[in-house]
């Protein structure tokens, strides 16, 4: 049974992602779905998550520590993918709730929002860690989705530019984001005495690294 249900999921992401289906797939659906299987629904649209790369997976531990360290025995708490996010609009009623999303790392404030499924509302902070697969998705649509969710702070990790943006939301709209390299420090919006190190968390550049100017940081070439 499960194999005949990931046959049919897997045809749904083909004819969704190739923009042949109008359907809307919601909560409900989404957990008749195969549990061995990762998969978001954005806007009801079906998005499957391939496993992540080796680097990408040191990059979310290593921020997960630092959070958790950060978070202990504090009121707030911190949480890693696989851990689903359900994003309501109007309704709390699995059948009419479209979006649902695992971020590589949330924090979430109110105990109220907690359950047995994971977190029923928008995180505080969310944090995702660019892939190539996924870059234009978090960029975008999931950028998109937080800010009209009410994620508060949302911290993009790109690897490959070594670069961290982390975007404020005030008037419900997500501010032009503060932009660090791997030679600065990130204080969190929210959590002002929360500091991460960007080289911390990032590996070593590699070899004739070149570092693009973003808002005035200077470019060097790592030798």
């Amino acid at each position: 049974m499960a194999g005949s249900r990931k046959r049919i999921i897997e045809d749904e992401i083909t004819v969704t992602n190739n923009a042949k289906s109008t359907r809307r797939y919601s909560y409900a659906d989404y957990l008749k779905w195969p549990t061995e299987e990762r998969f978001e629904l954005i806007n009801g649209v079906i998005h499957d998550m391939n496993a992540p790369m080796r680097v990408h997976q040191k990059i979310c531990i290593e921020l997960t520590r630092q959070f958790a360290n950060f978070f202990l025995n504090k009121t707030c708490e911190v949480y890693a993918a696989p851990f689903d996010i359900r994003l309501p609009t109007k309704s709390k009623d699995p059948k009419k709730i479209f979006d649902v999303v695992q971020p590589d790392l949330s924090v979430i404030c109110d105990p109220e929002k907690l359950d047995d499924m994971g977190c029923l509302g928008a995180p505080d902070l969310v944090i995702e860690v660019l892939s190539p697969s996924t870059s234009s998705k978090d960029h975008i649509k999931k950028r998109a989705l937080y800010e009209r969710s009410g994620v508060k702070e949302y911290w993009l990790v790109s690897n490959e530019e070594r670069i961290v943006w982390v975007y404020q939301l005030l008037n419900g709209q997500f501010q032009k984001p503060e932009i660090y390299n791997d030679e600065d420090d990130v204080s969190s919006v929210l959590f002002p005495e929360l500091i991460v190190k960007v080289s911390t968390i990032l590996p070593p550049a590699p070899e004739g690294f070149y570092r693009n100017d973003y808002s005035g940081i200077r470019q060097i070439i790592v030798e």
